[in-house]
């Protein structure tokens, strides 16, 4: 292990351009990611006409929608990773952006849930290589370990920057779709692909925004100079080739097996509770009541309609309250969020310990989880009022779960390079965050889905049972990693010696 650590250097142009790169890179990881909570609902009503949320149709596609591209994505970010070890940091990162750039723009053009599913699952791969090419990028700019462990703490923050992106572009579609130019499928592929719906659908114009912050991206980092550190070792022929195998001998099997479970539980608190809040929303009193009284004005129009007319008139009316509130509840969630990331941040120098750095975040989210979900979202309460946006208990409850949620990411963007040799650096960091993160964490989403259909789960609606699951899963995932906390190896505060 090394000891010394180079005294620390004002930053160059190019290294504060890398940083500012980086920082936007890390906001669109999540924007892409994030953006299915929000607009899940509404797009699987869309493309499933006529199959009601809770029915078992709903449930299966929302929870493929979550599982299969996070497993798609897990499987080729494994190859991303040893490609990044193999190829170097640039190429990779490049070529990952242009992906779930493209792919995610093009899923709003969406006409069934087949292509929608294919389309995010092109996204999840491009996502889950350009976040291991990333940290492994910047973990290599910086020489002195103070100036690497802040460059990785703060351009992560940035990445809650992304999650305030989705909240605002949704309100903001949702209240200016009207206005806004239809989406229509071209005539030469609407032959093969169907013609579109919704062409004035909020989740359509989120989904196709996100394009928006990836052309800077694309536009300057082909222009940035590969990794420091890889290119000398590569140039002189003294790059050891990755083998992932090695990852699971003595020296480092302990390390790969505590921080791909760690990992998993991280990712599985946000997607298996915090990230269902768009789900819950119906349950939520104030929401209940809001479209309680919009349907009851509307009722003389209902002469001479259907059951299923109403039945359809009355969704169309509780959908744009239902997508408001659950904006709202996601613009707090990322706030909270962006504070622990930047909390993370200044604390990930001063505390020397990485285990204690982690337990100042899981221990308070361990209590904090499921009160939140289990009661304050059943049994809320209105605080005061700004403007027209009702200030709740589950705002104040949703931002205080996402902070301690979403700086365990930054976490372990601090962790896992330097838990790793530089020749093993992208596959290590890969196997953690694509094994464990994308493929198992994010499959929690899933696991919330399946459980709430269950006959054991109380409640007497979709929303209510959801709310209920995901206490339990958001607890049970932060319960596991308070234990494993005990085995989580402390790295040397200058990584692997090559």
């Amino acid at each position: 292990m090394s000891s010394a650590s180079p005294a620390p250097q004002r930053l160059t142009l190019v290294q504060w351009l890398i940083c500012a790169m980086a920082a936007i890179g890390f906001a669109f990881d999540i924007y892409v990611l994030l953006v299915l909570q929000l607009i899940g609902r509404p797009a699987l009503r869309e493309l499933l006409p006529g199959v009601a949320p809770g029915a078992p149709d709903f449930n299966m596609w929302r929870g493929l929608m979550f599982w299969v591209p996070a497993m798609v994505g897990g499987v080729f970010g494994l190859l991303g990773g040893y490609l990044t070890d193999l190829l170097g940091r640039r190429r990779i990162l490049t070529w990952s952006i242009l992906l779930y750039a493209f792919s995610t723009f093009a899923s709003g053009y969406s006409t069934s849930m087949l292509m929608f599913l294919i389309l995010r699952s092109l996204t999840f791969i491009g996502v889950c290589v350009e976040f291991v090419a990333a940290v492994a990028w910047l973990a290599e700019l910086f020489p002195n370990h103070d100036q690497r462990e802040r460059a990785l703490g703060y351009t992560q923050a940035f990445s809650s920057i992304g999650g305030l992106m989705v909240g605002g572009t949704f309100l903001l579609a949702g209240t200016l779709h009207d206005s806004l130019p239809e989406i229509v499928m071209p005539e030469f592929l609407s032959v093969h692909l169907g013609a579109i719906s919704g062409t004035h659908a909020t989740w359509r114009y989120t989904l196709i925004a996100g394009l928006i912050p990836a052309i800077p991206l694309m536009v300057i980092r082909p222009f940035l100079p590969e990794s420091p550190v890889w290119r000398q070792k590569k140039d002189a022929g003294t790059l050891k080739r990755p083998n992932p195998l090695e990852l699971f001998k003595p020296a480092l099997r302990k390390t790969t097996l505590v921080t791909t479970l760690m990992v998993a539980c991280s990712y599985g608190a946000a997607f298996g509770a915090i990230q269902q809040v768009p789900y819950i929303v119906p349950a939520v009193p104030e929401v209940k009541a809001e479209v309680h009284a919009a349907g009851a004005a509307s009722q003389d129009d209902h002469e001479g309609l259907s059951a299923a007319e109403i039945k359809k008139r009355e969704r169309k009316i509780a959908q744009p309250i239902e997508d408001r509130a659950a904006g709202q509840l996601q613009l707090s969630q990322e706030v909270g969020g962006l504070i622990g990331r930047f909390l993370l941040a200044m604390l990930v120098v001063p505390i020397v310990s990485r285990r204690s750095l982690l337990r100042v975040f899981v221990l308070p989210g361990l209590v904090l989880i499921p009160i939140v979900f289990a009661f304050v979202s059943i049994h809320n309460q209105v605080l005061f009022t700004v403007g027209g946006w009702n200030i709740t208990l589950l705002h104040g409850g949703i931002f205080l779960a996402g902070l301690c949620t979403v700086a365990q990411f930054s976490f372990w963007g601090n962790y896992l390079p330097m838990a790793y040799p530089l020749h093993l650096r992208g596959t290590g960091e890969s196997v953690a965050a694509n094994i464990g993160g994308r493929m198992l964490g994010t499959a929690f989403a899933a696991l919330t889905s399946w459980l709430s259909g269950m006959p054991f789960v109380p409640g007497g609606d979709d929303a209510t049972r959801m709310a209920y699951t995901a206490a339990a899963v958001g607890f049970g995932a932060y319960a596991i990693n308070a234990i494993a906390c005990f085995w989580l190896p402390e790295p040397a505060r200058e990584g692997f010696a090559e």
